[in-house]
């Protein structure tokens, strides 16, 4: 059995729910009796019978429908958050994944954000531990740098404006970068998710960042690292400006600034 189901009631959902079975690895999907049977899958016919029976089944479950309908489904199923599952719920408009059940033991913040990154959604985690870091890292680097490289930039670069890293909510980049190994690689050794910020949100945003001409000429973008620092967050502002160490480009952007 695959660790993750993904569940949908519509078509819309269906759609996005396909997207996200390819990319999670073949996750198993189960769709709604109403959606057409091109999209496949797994059939049901009400959320709460097939919750109640596959609840226990997976690691991860990923609903795209109302939270309210997930939460009346899940209620009576709950043992405790060393042993349920991970649960991120994404609304068909694919607009926000939302960290729902066992953020941190369960994994559903690191799920929520790697939904969010396939489908360019909004991760919405609301762990007290994570709500309390304000800092996020925009990186930017050449192909093939290695991790080793790019934690040393981080480091430098918190050091730089007299951070702990314990403050570091996400690592950002662009999502050309998405099978970048090196930075891959560097947020899973300091246990940091990293954003994937849309390539047209960065062209597009009426942030104010500082646009690099190499940025433009090799990747199409006005930039990366202190756009990705800025949009990956609610209410940011650059604390740090794009600075190069080791061919590795960062920024720093603190949340929350009112």
């Amino acid at each position: 059995m695959n660790p993750t189901a993904v569940i949908t009631l519509s078509e819309t959902g269906a759609q996005k729910a396909i997207r996200l079975v390819k990319a999670l690895g073949g996750a198993d999907l189960y769709v709604h009796n109403i959606v057409p049977v091109r999209y496949g899958g797994r059939r049901f016919s009400t959320v709460q019978t097939l919750t109640r029976r596959i609840f226990h089944r997976y690691k991860n479950l990923v609903y795209i429908l109302p939270t309210g309908v997930v939460v009346r489904s899940i209620e009576g199923l709950l043992k405790g958050k060393l042993v349920d599952p991970a649960v991120v719920v994404l609304d068909v408009g694919a607009r926000y994944a939302i960290s729902l059940l066992s953020g941190h033991e369960g994994g559903a913040n690191r799920l929520a954000l790697q939904v969010g990154n396939i489908l360019a959604a909004e991760p919405v985690i609301t762990t007290t531990t994570d709500a309390e870091k304000d800092l996020i890292i925009g990186i930017g680097c050449r192909r093939g740098a290695a991790a080793g490289d790019i934690i040393a930039a981080i480091r430098s670069a918190l050091k730089e404006v007299k951070a702990d890293i314990r403050r570091v909510r996400l690592l950002a980049t662009a999502d050309i970068k998405h099978n970048e190994e090196g930075l891959l690689e560097a947020a899973e050794l300091l246990g940091i998710g990293l954003r994937l910020v849309a390539s047209e949100e960065i062209r597009s945003t009426a942030k104010q960042f500082k646009h690099t001409p190499l940025a433009a000429r090799k990747v199409g973008l006005p930039a990366v690292a202190e756009p990705a620092a800025l949009l990956a967050g609610r209410r940011t502002r650059l604390i740090l400006n794009k600075t190069i160490i080791r061919h590795v480009t960062v920024a720093i952007a603190l949340e929350n600034c009112l």
